[in-house]
């Protein structure tokens, strides 16, 4: 006899193996160790939500085993998101769901429905999405520009906030595009909301050891700050961030790491000015763990401009350290080779008489 699809949805959250037996204490890593991988748990069955158990799930209402009574075709408009989301929505963007925006448009239409519950204390809203951010952030920008037809696909689940969470988390673990960070925060933020901040019951809950979540929620606390540094999160793996997250409770070297990453944030904006690409996950991470109290001391910010004959700025000096001098020089200034030349010449004289040695 087929099922609704609402009670299958709650049963995908039970179809998860048990947790890993090994309860005991992640060990602090030596700042040396940075695995290229997370070493998040691997459920064995993993029918719940991945993305291979999402296309077999949609396969069994397809079939009929599963009644489909609740899947829609709404108005991202009237459709908000869900405040326990894990996604860092600031890091949404064209560029980063351009490849979810080219393949609906190629597939015509939205596939893969997200998952919705109603709210009804909203008057703007009907519903609220608790998986599947960047889908609707892709119809919506599909909507405006030159998709105004476009609907987003949707089945609708009546589950509470703690179920909601467990429900995107194992759909979460299964995509590349979430990062360790956000699912990180995601954690340390449900842990309070909705297990009272005991970090052991949180675990049963999810199904996975409590040394795995401890690693979890001390990376959570690695400040926007540091982690701006990362033009991408996705390069900053559970391993390494939860090392970064330990040498930042030494208050003289988090200073030191907080400083080198408004450096390497300043490197980036410059690259991209140039059309350049930021630099890579990998090196940010290196430079931010040898960062020292005496990097610190030797980094010094100048303000510096030069203007060209037409006002603009045709050279500035962004920073100065022990490894160089940043500079930026933008990109149509009009600025012809001499008085780029005279520009860099007034720049070295000033640093020297600030006690700059260059050679």
């Amino acid at each position: 006899m087929a099922r609704k699809q609402s009670d299958y949805l709650a049963g995908l959250l039970a179809d998860e193996t048990p947790a890993s037996a090994d309860d005991t204490p992640a060990l602090p890593l030596r700042e040396d160790e940075f695995p290229s991988r997370s070493t998040q748990p691997r459920p064995a069955n993993r029918a719940g939500l991945s993305l291979l158990g999402r296309e077999s799930a949609l396969a069994r209402v397809a079939s009929g085993e599963v009644k489909q009574v609740t899947q829609l075709q709404l108005d991202p408009c009237r459709v908000r998101l869900w405040a326990g989301n894990a996604r860092m929505q600031t890091r949404l963007s064209e560029a980063t769901v351009r490849d979810l925006i080219d393949s609906i448009v190629a597939e015509g239409g939205q596939k893969v429905p997200v998952v919705v519950r109603h709210v009804s204390d909203d008057p703007v809203h009907d519903y609220e999405v608790i998986v599947g951010t960047r889908r609707h952030f892709a119809i919506s920008w599909l909507r405006a520009n030159s998709y105004p037809d476009m609907k987003l696909l949707a089945q609708v689940a009546d589950l509470d906030d703690e179920a909601a969470f467990r429900l995107a988390d194992v759909e979460n673990r299964a995509r590349k595009d979430v990062s360790d960070i956000e699912r990180a925060r995601n954690y340390a933020a449900a842990l309070e909301a909705h297990y009272g901040g005991k970090a052991i019951r949180m675990a049963e809950r999810l199904k996975v050891s409590k040394g795995w979540l401890s690693k979890m929620l001390k990376a959570a606390a690695i400040p926007d700050d540091v982690l701006a540094a990362f033009a991408n999160l996705g390069e900053l793996p559970l391993n390494p961030a939860y090392a970064l997250a330990t040498a930042l409770d030494d208050p003289a070297r988090a200073e030191a790491i907080r400083e080198e990453a408004s450096v390497i944030v300043n490197e980036n904006e410059g690259a991209q000015s140039d059309d350049s690409p930021p630099m890579p996950g990998s090196a940010v991470l290196k430079r931010l763990m040898s960062a020292t109290t005496a990097r610190l001391n030797a980094t010094k910010t100048f303000d510096m401009q030069v203007q060209g004959r037409f006002g603009r700025p045709i050279l500035t000096l962004k920073t100065v350290t022990r490894q160089g001098v940043t500079l930026h020089l933008p990109t149509g200034a009009g600025a012809d080779d001499k008085q780029l030349q005279e520009a860099l010449q007034a720049i070295l004289d000033m640093l020297r008489e600030n006690g700059v040695s260059l050679t």
